[in-house]
């Protein structure tokens, strides 16, 4: 069993970001996967695959700042660029695992104001 969540999140995190391929990932996931959004929402892998296909995530840049790793959980905080939109966000993910698969994704995100995007990175956010 893998006890380095965190590294298989950060290494999925970095490949979708940079490829933006969601089916060099799927591999982390069970098949059941549930993402419950806001961003995306999903009730299976294949499910999942095809809405994140919908985000150009390779034109997107994110900027990791925290990962905690407690149990059968890994806690995610970032800031992400979203072109689209023109601004930054603050996001926090919870990935939740069954043995050394994800099985459930949640994240909930806020703009960051314009005024603070250009802050320090030492910072966990913005």
């Amino acid at each position: 069993m893998t006890t380095d969540r965190k590294h298989l999140i950060r290494t999925a995190i970095e490949t979708l970001f940079r490829d933006g391929d969601p089916e060099a990932i799927a591999h982390c996931f069970r098949d059941d996967f549930v993402d419950r959004g806001p961003g995306v929402v999903a009730s299976s892998r294949a499910e999942w695959i095809e809405a994140v296909r919908q985000v150009p995530s390779a034109d997107m840049k994110i900027e990791i700042r925290l990962m905690l790793e407690d149990g059968d959980h890994v806690v995610m905080l970032s800031r992400r660029w979203l072109p689209w939109a023109g601004h930054w966000i603050a996001v926090a993910d919870v990935w939740r695992f069954e043995g050394d698969l994800v099985a459930e994704h949640v994240e909930v995100f806020q703009p960051i104001p314009e005024e603070d995007a250009s802050a320090v990175p030492s910072g966990l956010m913005p």
